[in-house]
């Protein structure tokens, strides 16, 4: 979770080839953009040893496209390795695949989702999600069921092996029924895959009322998953209710946290500890893991009375924690994504934020008692939104529908979050004082859709729905602008950019199944 080496000087601009976007940008410069990346959803790098060259940073970018490698040794030069594209990972019986027409922005039968792609660094394996709504599928039907797109509508991971990144392999596809997000656990000898919204018969049958928990799979052997589907975990997660397990992350520490519909709960994975629900010590593995702590927070900061719909999160512990509190280096704050549209109009002023919230209170399975009657909710510390923050479109800016202004994935580096916003780009924060989170840069091009940003030995790269990959790196001002602490007025956005957000309103629409979360093709 952690970027590594921030820096703020700027790095000379001769190596900046490409010319910046058009838009609202600040204490950022870009560096390169690689549009053959469009549909991009997530990032995430592998570290070689280059004989004597010394180490080699390989860049694995995923997205509707499949898989593609990058070597980064000159971010301005990135050159593209490998793909496993998204005909190559098709199964047996999925539709052809179909971006669309080249004019659209909405691909109607490709590889889906991978929305937070996970690598085991030592093995050198990449663990590619598939959602049950690749190739024209949907989250209500089963595998099997008669599906109107003549879609499979299966879910799993595939293991690919990246050993040498100039020749990907695919070793293995083991079906599961989550299949949205896969997370390492355990040092990647076991996955956590989760989500998304559950089937007709998952809500009937199993009591998956409001999505699909945690399907765990061993990983000894990568050519030989095994999973196991009947001992889901992370079970009644909304007050007493089974609900969607969006996404893991496993912190410095090794507890494995899981944000999704109600909040985020972290547990031990392994080790002895006391289960606060069977009131004894035992020991924790990924089948059966221990509580540790966590929970949901409450509606005056989520619009939701529910706890909120946390998208994913990160638990700063131990020295490489942000300074400026001595809670984020003693582990007491947790950081986290609502990811929720509310009306466009509001400009995420009600929901879809960044919170930092305490989790102390929440160590004697607090979240695992919850009930819709008695009700547990962390307290918040701090939170931060693009809101009236410079850089951002202004309330009642926004066009009808267009929705593109909620908190996704963010990375941490220190007292640095790189974070992703959407429509409204890629915001950098200062979180040394967590009540009070402060931008210091941001970049938010006329043209773009940010799922995910990250830093990266000194550089910013973004999965972009739209531009692809944007490598961007900071200015001479951000360490001023940090200095500062300041917060301004937001200049009003370009008319290219409002017709911009428009047409990506027109080509989709939010999911219902996931009650407004995830934007899927209009047609």
């Amino acid at each position: 979770m952690r970027g590594r080496g921030l820096v703020l000087g700027a790095l000379g601009a001769s190596l900046v080839f490409a010319a910046p976007a058009f838009g609202a940008q600040k204490n950022v410069e870009l560096v390169k953009q690689i549009t053959e990346a469009k549909n991009a959803t997530a990032i995430n790098f592998l570290e070689y040893r280059d004989g004597w060259r010394g180490k080699r940073t390989v860049m694995l970018v995923t997205g509707r496209f499949g898989l593609k490698s990058y070597d980064i040794g000159n971010p301005a030069k990135p050159q593209l390795l490998d793909e496993l594209s998204a005909e190559r990972l098709k199964l047996e019986g999925d539709p052809d695949v179909d971006f669309g027409p080249p004019d659209t922005s909405a691909p109607r039968s490709t590889f889906w989702q991978n929305e937070d792609m996970d690598v085991d660094q030592d093995r050198k394996l990449v663990l590619l999600s598939r959602d049950p709504r690749a190739y024209a599928g949907s989250t209500t039907r089963e595998p099997g069921e008669p599906d109107p797109n003549g879609a499979t509508n299966i879910a799993g991971v595939y293991i690919v092996d990246a050993k040498d990144p100039e020749a990907l392999r695919l070793l293995a596809f083991q079906p599961l029924p989550t299949g949205h997000t896969t997370t390492c656990v355990n040092g990647c000898r076991a996955l956590w895959t989760g989500g998304p919204a559950s089937t007709t018969r998952q809500q009937t049958e199993l009591g998956w009322t409001g999505g699909r928990p945690i399907i765990v799979t061993d990983l000894s052997d990568p050519r030989r998953p095994r999973a196991f589907p009947m001992q889901p975990v992370d079970l009644f997660r909304r007050d007493g209710v089974t609900a969607y397990s969006h996404d893991v992350q496993v912190d410095d520490a090794g507890i494995a946290w899981v944000s999704g519909d109600g909040g985020t709960r972290g547990y031990y994975t392994d080790g002895v500890h006391y289960d606060p629900l069977e009131r004894r010590h035992r020991h924790a593995t990924a089948l059966k893991p221990v509580p540790y702590g966590g929970g949901g927070i409450g509606p005056e900061h989520t619009n939701d009375s529910n706890g909120g719909f946390m998208h994913n999160a990160w638990r700063p512990i131990g020295k490489d924690a942000p300074r400026g509190d001595d809670r984020y280096r003693k582990g007491e704050l947790l950081l986290m994504t609502e990811e929720d549209f509310g009306p466009a109009p509001e400009a995420c002023s009600k929901q879809g934020k960044f919170t930092i919230a305490s989790i102390k209170g929440s160590l004697n399975g607090e979240a695992w008692k919850s009930t819709p009657t008695t009700k547990f909710r962390m307290p918040v510390v701090g939170s931060w939104s693009p809101y009236g923050q410079e850089g951002s479109r202004l309330e009642g800016q926004y066009a009808p529908l267009a929705n593109f202004c909620s908190a996704h994935y963010f990375d941490v580096d220190g007292s640095t979050v790189t974070y992703a916003w959407y429509g409204e780009g890629t915001r950098l924060l200062d979180i040394s004082d967590p009540a009070n989170p402060r931008q210091f840069a941001y970049w938010r091009p006329d043209d773009g859709i940010v799922w995910a940003s990250y830093l990266r030995d000194g550089y910013i790269y973004t999965a972009d729905r739209t531009r692809g990959v944007d490598i961007l790196r900071l200015t001479g001002g951000a360490k001023a602008a940090r200095a500062a602490k300041q917060d301004l007025v937001a200049p009003s956005p370009s008319a290219k950019q409002r017709a911009f957000i428009a047409a990506q309103a027109s080509d989709l629409i939010a999911d219902p199944d996931t009650f407004g979360l995830c934007f899927l093709p209009s047609t």
